[in-house]
């Protein structure tokens, strides 16, 4: 009786339980089975998923506390993702659940969803695409609930969500205009409504409103009920006050911050007390003070996380009160303690480079330039601003070698013998008292480590034992050994010194040629008089040579301080040294015209002095023309300039070879200084590869690439140097029948410069033979040197027509053209031209072919 009662009641409970799973009955079992499943089990795992998740977020985001902060923690890569690729594990899970949920506890009954998780369920999909970064996705889905759960208790959150999606999507008006409607028509929660809010800051933020999304950023602060989000809001609202200039209120915000002191984030508290100090006007009332409470921070154990922040800081502090060097040190401190942190990195960067390039340290400017580029994103204003300057002052650094180079020799030039002697003593006494040093170092290192090794317990084993088996006493006699011989082969006679010295000068110089070291010293060199003294130049030719250097590299620097780095004062210094240092003609007057409106910009009084100098020493120059008369000035230059070069082009075309030279020599003289000069450079090159051959052509280009390496002109001129010249440097003729492809050849007509005219009558009687029989060969007139020139028919398909045509010519009555020709290879024509080799050429089909 009983057993049958317990089947009974199981059947019915499977019968209730197989029921109860079913989502097309509306009944009160399904209805709270399938709530009861979707919230405590499937919602319950996902929401963890999806915890876990934000948290991983949190734990690598890095804020950038020098910019204004955003409201959400989310690193956003900037993609539009429509899949479900590459994505963080923990929300592919919550999306998983969130699905799981609606596919298999949904109960649509006659349009109407009847399980009350549903609307959660795709909450939590949106959330979770949204923190994936595939908003599109995300929006679907808030949207779904706005759509279809007309009565959710979520619609408000939903909302919040659909328009932080809107922002990440770049639609930030119609997120605002959203917004104004949910303040219009929806009740929130405290912590909706903060968060609603906090979303209108960041969209006014977007749009460059600071001071409305202050406003929006107050009242979220004041709303919202977690701590952390209290504390982020507070510091944002201080960052915006700071921005609209009202330091008063901004410090308020961060006392804010500071007052909810360990209930928030430590990074939070620590950046605001930052911010409130960056704000301060430090005088001498406050400046111990201030100094004081910033090194307390930095000492404070909790604070050794945010030590770079605090250096920073500290930095800015001592250069306000005009403590360069100490500035220098804490940017340098905040550097080594910075961990992952680019954009502060950058600004520690920059001003170490400009504090040395204003010490004129170029070199170490550079460098610093070079790391503020690695930590500035490429696409950025300040990068490309930055990159300029970097590449401005490769010029600098080469020129600024040049004349320390010059300098160096040239005074040395000018000492007396015996105060040649003098000098280099006492460097060479220095040099031994450094190596003195040195040496004491390493013999006080290796003692201390043999101590410390013989009280250690392995030096301990060692203590009693025979002199070659104790580690000791072993290591310490191969280091005096060493310190007193050097290392010596293990060989007879050991202790010849002259061996010794031979050996190791043997090793110094391969050492020094490994390493590119050819000019240093060997050992054996750098202690004697002699090898100082002897490499000072005494031919007047040389030290003339290094004043020109010198002069032509500090009108440079003059130019480049003045146009390209707006710093007056050092370029006014370069052009003056030119001036004082006997320069060439060519200098005098573009140096004296810039120190002018050097003079004229910071209001100098030596202006006037400079302008009645170039008006009566050079009365017929361009510059006193600019001076006489300001209205026709730069602009009238930059036309004579642009003129001069077009009409220098067009000769060149037209294949006036020696007046391009002649010309671009006497513009390139007249314009110095100017940027046309390397163009007018290059255009010279040309016309002198084009007359004089390879060699010369090859030695003009290096010319350029060598004395502007960092225009235009310059770089196109390495490249050519690099690439093009050594596929031209071969001599060799081809021969016709190892030439791959339709061979091209040519008929030349060589003619001497006294006979152009008859050189074009022929060019023209070619050109009516063409259209008479029906050719479609081409006639020019190529230069070859200064004294010949070519009229050439291009383009027979072999050696055999081209000697047809010639004959043709010659037997024709209608022409009777006999003029001396020879017929040539295209590929040989090109290594004529390009060689100047004529006669090679000829000598060439003179020969046997074996």
């Amino acid at each position: 009786m009983k057993l049958r009662h317990f089947f009974l009641l199981a059947i019915g409970g499977i019968a209730l339980f197989t029921g109860a799973c079913s989502t097309k009955k509306d009944a009160f079992v399904n209805r709270n089975w399938h709530a009861l499943n979707t919230r405590y089990n499937v919602l319950y795992n996902g929401g963890l998923s999806f915890e876990e998740g934000r948290e991983s977020l949190n734990s690598t985001y890095r804020d950038n506390y020098w910019e204004i902060l955003p409201v959400e923690r989310m690193q956003v890569s900037g993609e539009i993702r429509l899949d479900s690729e590459d994505n963080n594990p923990n929300f592919l899970v919550a999306e998983e659940k969130a699905t799981k949920a609606i596919q298999k506890h949904s109960m649509e009954i006659s349009g109407t969803e009847r399980n009350p998780q549903i609307d959660e369920a795709f909450l939590l999909l949106g959330k979770a695409r949204y923190f994936d970064e595939r908003f599109i996705p995300a929006l679907e889905a808030f949207n779904y609930v706005l759509r279809k759960y007309e009565r959710s208790d979520k619609l408000g959150e939903a909302r919040i969500w659909r328009e932080k999606t809107h922002l990440r999507l770049g639609y930030d008006e119609l997120a605002l205009k959203n917004l104004k409607t949910l303040f219009k028509y929806d009740v929130l929660s405290d912590q909706e409504y903060a968060d609603a809010r906090a979303i209108t800051a960041q969209a006014y933020i977007n749009l460059k409103a600071l001071d409305t999304a202050a406003q929006q950023m107050k009242i979220a602060a004041a709303y919202t009920k977690k701590p952390e989000e209290k504390g982020r809001y507070y510091y944002i609202l201080g960052q915006l006050f700071n921005r609209l200039d009202f330091r008063d209120s901004a410090d308020m915000a961060f006392d804010r911050v500071i007052e909810l002191n360990r209930r928030i984030p430590r990074v939070y508290l620590v950046n605001a007390q930052l911010q409130k100090v960056r704000n301060l006007e430090v005088d001498e009332t406050n400046s111990e003070e201030v100094r004081e409470y910033l090194t307390d921070l930095a000492e404070n154990r909790e604070n050794r996380p945010y030590l770079d922040k605090i250096y920073r800081v500290l930095g800015e502090y001592y250069e306000k009160i005009g403590a360069e060097g100490a500035a220098m040190d804490n940017y340098n401190r905040s550097l080594r303690a910075s961990e992952n942190e680019p954009f502060l990195n950058s600004l520690n960067y920059t001003d170490l480079a400009e504090y040395y390039f204003d010490e004129n340290s170029f070199k170490t400017a550079g460098a610093y330039y070079d790391s503020v580029l690695l930590n500035t994103p490429e696409n950025s204003r300040t990068y490309r601003s930055v990159f300029k300057k970097r590449e401005n002052l490769d010029d600098v650094i080469a020129y600024e070698a040049v004349v320390q180079n010059a300098d160096s020799v040239l005074a040395l030039t000018a000492m007396s013998s015996v105060e040649r002697e003098i000098y280099f003593q006492s460097y060479i006494d220095s040099l031994k008292v450094v190596e003195e040093i040195e040496a004491l170092k390493k013999q006080e290192k290796a003692q201390t480590g043999f101590q410390a090794f013989s009280k250690s317990e392995g030096g301990q084993e060692n203590q009693g034992k025979f002199y070659f088996y104790n580690i000791t006493s072993l290591g310490y006699g191969k280091n005096e050994f060493r310190m007193q011989w050097g290392n010596r082969e293990l060989e007879d006679n050991w202790r010849w010194s002259t061996k010794s010295r031979i050996l190791t000068e043997e090793t110094d110089q391969a050492d020094a040629l490994a390493e590119g070291r050819e000019d240093e010293p060997l050992n054996s060199e750098k202690y004697s008089l002699a090898y100082y003294t002897d490499r000072i130049p005494e031919d007047p030719a040389v030290i003339d040579s290094l004043q020109k250097e010198r002069n032509f590299a500090n009108y440079q620097l003059g130019l480049i301080y003045k146009e390209k780095f707006k710093e007056p004062m050092l370029a006014a210094a370069r052009l003056e040294a030119v001036l004082n240092s006997e320069p060439e003609e060519r200098l005098i007057l573009p140096s004296k015209y810039n120190l002018y409106k050097i003079y004229q910009e910071v209001g100098s009084p030596l202006q006037e002095s400079m302008m009645h100098d170039i008006v009566e020493n050079h009365p017929d120059s361009r510059y006193a023309a600019i001076l006489t008369n300001p209205n026709v000035s730069l602009a009238n230059l930059e036309n004579t300039q642009e003129v001069r070069y077009a009409a220098l082009f067009k000769a060149f075309k037209a294949q006036e070879y020696l007046e391009v030279i002649t010309g671009t020599e006497e513009a390139i003289d007249q314009f110095t200084g100017e940027p046309i000069v390397p163009k007018l450079e290059l255009l010279k090159a040309n016309a002198i590869g084009r007359l004089q051959g390879f060699q010369q052509f090859r030695e003009a280009l290096n010319y350029i690439a060598l004395n502007y390496p960092n225009t235009p002109e310059g770089k196109k001129a390495q490249v050519l140097v690099e690439e093009q010249i050594p596929k031209l440097e071969s001599t060799d003729f081809f021969d016709a029948s190892t030439v791959k492809g339709t061979s091209n050849w040519k008929v030349v007509f060589p003619f001497s410069r006294i006979q152009h005219e008859e050189a074009l009558e022929l060019k023209k009687r070619l050109e009516e033979s063409m259209k008479d029989l029906g050719y479609t060969y081409t006639v020019s007139r190529d230069i070859y040197n200064l004294d010949t020139e070519f009229i050439v028919v291009h383009g027979f398909p072999s050696e055999t027509y081209a000697i047809g045509y010639a004959e043709l010519l010659k037997n024709n009555k209608d022409y009777r053209i006999t003029n001396e020709n020879f017929v040539i290879l295209s590929d040989n024509y090109k290594v004529v031209q390009v060689h100047k080799n004529l006669a090679d050429y000829h000598n060439h089909l003179q020969t046997p072919k074996s």
